[in-house]
């Protein structure tokens, strides 16, 4: 087979939750074990990294794992979902797996792949585990797809688990609370593995509390061992300064990250904490951190967070797609200097309107549209639904016409703007 023909083949054969939502769920680890026995448990031939939460669990994952590299570490990282190329979900040192690995993996493993029917990330959790095992990486970076307790990942033990922000996302399968939510997450907690978590929140820390102390692991909670200053732009570049100050010892560190939005204070907290709890598994220096963070999107080609892809029009996306995550991008946009904003929006159909639209300016410019996956929600749709919360505009069938469309009407003193929805952002950056 091609690479297309062997990607077709695994679309058409397992349900992949990208592009058909819930029903490729799978509430059990029942797959993935049979799988995992199956390439005889290459999970345990490296050591691990676990990084779950609903917002920056994937900057995080990048980040640890481009301070990894820069420490002179063989690094896997493994996330979902991909924006552009199916190969971003496995990386090696930032390098994507090559097409023929993919094609060789599928062609190889054709008849387990059948017969069991796993899901789509079911079936790219092993092929990632496999492929890192074989290239003999010192270490892998993994991040939960949803959840964690009943996510394919969670058959690995770290060295260390991670859990960012915990918001309100796929509240059909995880729960209708921050607190269930959380409970799902806190499953990545294993028996004596220190667990991190990024950011207090009233609703879920004693979750984690509890579940640490049934499992005898270690907690620390990074806003407390480390305070995160990010400066505002001095431009209108993504990059942005920071000055992290070690609260126990009032220490501190200076650096830059291309990764422009507000939200990774939060996330900067958790990679210093990280190393911090590290130190006597991997030898890290600082200037590997700060490096590591500073040189992120050259590192591992990380995407979509804050991106700024063109001035004059200044023209920004962002992967945030859920209340908590859309907070803080909404609110960055409202500080920008700017002569008018244009907002190209786009969702999925089993998104939750009534929790994010009310977030928006009722004073830009909206471009509806969709996505070219099926679980795309209909373009007029949404813009009848965002009617009712006094968002005005147009709704066009794809993102680049409404892109287009949104450079034509703009000024170069006016803002442009992309999101909703990962899918949407995919198709620009």
């Amino acid at each position: 087979m091609t690479y297309s023909q062997t990607l077709e083949f695994l679309f058409s054969q397992l349900p992949a939750y990208h592009r058909i939502g819930k029903a490729a769920y799978r509430s059990d680890l029942k797959n993935t074990i049979l799988l995992d026995n199956y390439f005889n448990k290459p999970h345990l031939k490296y050591r691990t990294i676990h990084v779950a939460g609903t917002n920056g669990k994937g900057s995080v994952a990048h980040m640890i794992a481009s301070v990894l590299q820069e420490a002179g570490y063989k690094t896997g990282l493994y996330t979902s979902p991909h924006l552009k190329d199916f190969r971003e979900r496995t990386k090696i040192n930032g390098e994507m797996i090559s097409e023929n690995d993919v094609v060789t993996f599928v062609e190889k493993h054709k008849n387990i792949i059948e017969s069991l029917k796993p899901s789509f990330f079911e079936m790219t959790v092993a092929m990632a585990f496999n492929y890192f095992a074989e290239c003999n990486v010192d270490v892998a970076v993994i991040e939960v797809g949803m959840g964690g307790r009943l996510d394919s990942t969670n058959i690995i033990n770290p060295v260390l688990s991670v859990i960012t922000n915990i918001g309100h996302d796929h509240m059909d399968m995880l729960g209708n609370t921050l607190e269930k939510i959380a409970v799902e997450k806190s499953g990545i907690i294993k028996k004596s593995i220190p667990v991190l978590v990024s950011e207090t929140q009233p609703e879920t820390g004693n979750v984690f509390i509890k579940k640490a102390k049934e499992c005898d692991s270690p907690i620390l909670f990074a806003d407390k061992i480390f305070s995160c200053d990010l400066k505002q732009n001095e431009n209108l570049s993504s990059e942005r300064r920071y000055l992290m100050t070690e609260l126990s010892t009032n220490h501190q560190f200076e650096g830059k990250t291309l990764l422009g939005g507000d939200c990774q204070s939060k996330n900067l907290q958790a990679v210093f904490t990280a190393f911090n709890l590290l130190k006597n598994i991997f030898k890290v220096s600082e200037e590997n951190i700060t490096e590591g963070i500073r040189k992120v999107v050259i590192n591992t080609g990380l995407q979509g967070r804050w991106q700024i892809l063109s001035t004059a029009p200044l023209t920004i996306c962002d992967t945030g797609h859920n209340k908590e995550g859309l907070e803080y991008v909404l609110n960055q946009i409202q500080r920008i200097p700017k002569s008018a904003l244009h907002i190209i929006l786009g969702f999925v159909n089993d998104k939750d309107l009534g929790s994010v639209l009310p977030l928006f300016p009722a004073d830009a410019l909206y471009y509806f549209t969709k996505a070219s996956v099926p679980r795309a929600l209909n373009e007029e749709n949404l813009r009848l639904e965002a009617a009712k919360y006094g968002l005005a505009g147009q709704s066009f069938t794809d993102v680049g016409t409404a892109l287009r469309c949104a450079r034509n009407n703009a000024k170069e003193s006016d803002l442009i703007f992309i999101g909703g929805s990962t899918f949407v952002v995919a198709e620009v950056v």
